[in-house]
């Protein structure tokens, strides 16, 4: 039995479950707290910013190759961090090449968080044959290392951005939905799911209204600390040939291209891995300081 002060009131749910700019503010300000998390959202900003408008702040063309200053080293004339074994600007394509990386970091992995909401919360809300269709079948995938599975999807497909992304979505949507799964069986289980049903909700709107916003956080968090993952190894790909490919500017490709030239000029490999390094860690360090703002006890606090 439901008692009255449980019951929604004309299909609203209960007022304190719902997001309010106050509780955005509060996650922030915990967020902010958090100096690891801060630093790495500002220097993530900054690595964006130049990805973005490239253009206007590289000092080189990424494709101009200077004969004679082949493997030049940082602090070259004309040339901060050297050039690479075509003579290209080292600088330039490390800004470049994060408008590729990046991309391959988020675009696949918030596609997966797309699918793998679809597939969680239908798993987890509806139950019984649902579930075991959709988990038995993402348990497949999870027979494969993640990694080894990516590089057997993209050597299928023609080497390109496009192919990473596709092999990189495909590989995490089992990971994710096993999230969303078990946080959807999590909040589906509490009393205001019912007192919902009891007020004549649908299941739509308990879906989207209810069960959604409340099991979404751990689900963000997550998908955030993969993006850094996913970085690293559509570098991989890259470095194996299976991803982007020359003359483009990609981290990974860039590692590929200077390990034929590791005794003779470092920095065309050091350079572009300590940045994939970097970007990696700085999305842990998000992730993490996410996971406490958005904890209902750190927002109270």
């Amino acid at each position: 039995m439901v008692s009255e002060q449980e019951k929604p009131v004309a299909g609203m749910g209960p007022v304190q479950d719902r997001p309010t700019p106050g509780r955005a503010r509060l996650a922030w300000k915990a967020f902010a707290q958090d100096r690891a998390a801060l630093v790495s959202l500002i220097f993530l900003l900054i690595v964006a910013g130049l990805a973005v408008f490239a253009p206007v702040v590289s000092p080189h063309d990424p494709y101009e190759a200077v004969n004679s200053m082949r493997n030049a080293p940082p602090g070259s004339d004309g040339f901060l961090l050297g050039t690479d074994s075509n003579g290209r600007d080292m600088l330039t394509r490390l800004i470049y090449g994060g408008r590729i990386s990046l991309v391959v970091g988020f675009a696949p992995t918030f596609l997966a968080m797309a699918i793998s909401l679809v597939l969680g919360l239908s798993a987890g809300y509806f139950g019984g044959w649902v579930d075991q269709a959709i988990m038995r079948t993402l348990d497949v995938l999870f027979a494969f290392p993640l990694v080894l599975l990516a590089i057997a999807i993209a050597g299928v497909l023609n080497p390109g951005v496009s192919t990473e992304i596709i092999a990189i979505m495909v590989v995490l949507v089992p990971y994710i939905s096993r999230i969303v799964r078990t946080s959807t069986i999590s909040v589906t289980a509490q009393p205001y799911i019912e007192a919902a049903r009891a007020g004549g909700a649908g299941q739509w709107a308990i879906l989207t209204r209810y069960v959604l916003p409340n099991m979404i956080s751990p689900v963000i968090v997550y998908s955030t600390t993969l993006v850094g993952l996913m970085i690293v190894v559509g570098s991989g790909l890259s470095f194996l040939g299976l991803g982007v490919q020359q003359p483009a500017a990609d981290w990974g490709a860039m590692v590929s291209e200077g390990r034929v030239v590791l005794r003779k000029a470092p920095h065309v490999t050091v350079f572009p891995g300590l940045l994939i390094v970097a970007v990696s860690l700085a999305f842990n360090y998000i992730g993490d300081g996410l996971r406490d703002a958005l904890d209902p006890k750190s927002i109270r606090r």
